[in-house]
């Protein structure tokens, strides 16, 4: 079995933590390339096109195929999260990775400026890749036992109050993100589900009901056989993140964000116990009233109304628009989530929140609420805790992902969208503690015109995993002509979607 190496040496992995380092006065230029910041090191590990499953073909971006692209690793990428596998007889650590494929832009993917729909529906979706550790290093298993690609074909089940009669539907549609959840199951949330539906309806008919399309999955990401539950109690809406926390009584708690502009946070609670296999479909949600430095948890009807609609809901129990939630991310030690707002009409661009559930309760009626940090030019409107900036630094604009390691340390993903600004995208490390804060330090300024996609840790720790999404794409540019071909730089090969891994170098 052909295997590819991954991850970072296991020397390096225990070692002690440099990712704790700041590194002041590191800017994010924009440029063809990537840049780490001194005593961090970058591997490419899975890029557009690569093989997830062991007979996918090689890949011809030049004659895009919807059979070989089902196979592949998708044209976006967005890292949802990492859940380690029991220890076999052989006592070797294992893991599966997931990663969601949220989008495909025609003008990037392929020759030409024309739609192809069917080959984007194949090419979006989600991609289960198993990883392990060899001689001190962790690699990604070539074809191994749980990978499998999710998409437009996946067969999933309906449950919930916005189930009907239950049944299936065929597709899993625009991914945006997700987690493990500590029962030990994987979340993917649907996006947004109209655009890609109107997109898709002329070539494929089953697509003018989009009933079944802007819901979290929740599987089992070791076994491949696992059918997706779309769970509909959780709410249908333009999903931007989910994450998952067991309560006080050992109830079932999934935090959810809706990335539009106005969009809310809400908060599901199970009925009965987290470990059960329905918990998801039988609770209550909620939505977050936030007034200065205090968050409440509003119920919202139970039923199948506010399952599809619970924006509408939301607004009228008295919930807080927020600035384009997108990312959430939970403490591992303690009670604590932090949500990434990539900016609108009250912080142009963006912020973070850290959100205290009161007792430590993550089903508790009430939580504090403080802003980590407001993103953009401490000149201007910039704010960050501890001592502030070093001069010279760069500053996050716009943050759209967040991940929390065991030494309390986040780490913030930004997301420009294309737009071309001062510095590019990147990875900021944050501490949540003492007089640094609130402070970031950038540590990866990605290529021109990507941006971060989901950012998760392995469970060895000490390095961190993250999506370059789109590089190269911006006004103007196209797959004959883009920002720049990074990863591989080759004339005639386009810029990839690439899964990377920072860590001490």
């Amino acid at each position: 079995m052909r295997r590819r190496v991954l991850l970072l040496a296991g020397a390096a992995l225990a070692a002690p933590a440099p990712l704790h380092a700041q590194a002041p006065g590191f800017g994010i230029p924009v440029g063809q390339d990537d840049r780490t910041a001194p005593g961090f090191r970058r591997d490419a590990l899975l890029r557009w096109g690569d093989r997830v499953l062991g007979d996918a073909p090689a890949w011809d971006p030049d004659n895009p195929d919807p059979e070989a692209s089902a196979l592949q690793f998708g044209w976006d990428a967005r890292v949802c999260g990492v859940l380690a596998s029991p220890r076999a007889a052989d006592g070797v650590a294992r893991a599966v990775l997931a990663v969601a494929h949220p989008s495909v832009d025609a003008v990037m993917a392929w020759p030409g400026a024309a739609d192809r729909p069917v080959v984007a529906l194949a090419m979006q979706g989600a991609s289960l890749v198993n990883l392990e550790q060899q001689r001190g290093r962790w690699i990604a298993v070539d074809g191994g036992f749980q990978s499998r690609r999710l998409g437009g074909s996946t067969l999933c089940r309906l449950s919930g109050p916005a189930a009907g009669e239950g049944g299936g539907v065929l597709g899993l549609l625009g991914p945006s993100g997700g987690c493990v959840t500590p029962w030990g199951s994987l979340l993917l949330a649907e996006g947004e589900a109209e655009p890609w539906l109107r997109r898709l309806a002329a070539a494929e008919p089953r697509f003018g009901d989009g009933a079944g399309f802007g819901w979290v999955a929740e599987l089992d990401p070791l076994d491949p056989q696992s059918v997706p539950t779309k769970r509909t109690a959780l709410g249908r809406m333009a999903h931007g993140d989910a994450a998952a926390a067991t309560g006080g009584a050992g109830q079932a708690v999934v935090y959810l964000c809706d990335r539009r502009a106005g969009g809310m946070l809400y908060r599901f609670v199970s009925a009965g116990a987290g470990t059960a296999a329905d918990a998801l479909d039988e609770g209550t949600l909620f939505v977050a009233q936030v007034a200065g430095a205090a968050l409440r948890w509003l119920p919202l009807p139970e039923g199948a109304g506010t399952a599809r609609d619970p924006a509408a809901a939301g607004r009228a129990a008295g919930g807080t628009p927020m600035d384009m939630p997108s990312g959430l991310g939970l403490d591992p030690r303690q009670a604590r989530l932090l949500v990434a707002c990539r900016g609108g009409a009250g912080s142009p661009l963006g912020h973070v929140l850290e959100i205290r559930p009161a007792g430590g309760d993550h089903a508790a009626p009430e939580a504090a609420s403080a802003l980590l940090f407001a993103a953009g030019d401490p000149a201007g409107p910039g704010r960050y805790g501890g001592s502030g900036l070093a001069p010279g630094s760069a500053f996050p604009e716009r943050p759209d992902c967040v991940a929390i390691d065991a030494r309390g340390r986040a780490w913030i993903g930004t997301a420009l969208a294309g737009e071309i600004r001062a510095q590019a995208a990147g990875i900021f490390a944050v501490p949540l503690e003492g007089p640094q804060r609130g402070v970031p330090a950038a540590v990866y300024g990605a290529p021109r015109g990507a941006t971060i996609g989901g950012l998760a840790l392995p469970p060895e720790g000490g390095m961190l995993l993250a999506g370059v999404r789109h590089p190269g794409a911006g006004p103007g540019q196209s797959f004959a002509r883009p920002g720049t071909r990074w990863p591989q730089f080759q004339p005639g090969i386009p810029p990839r979607s690439t899964l990377i891994g920072l860590g001490p170098g």
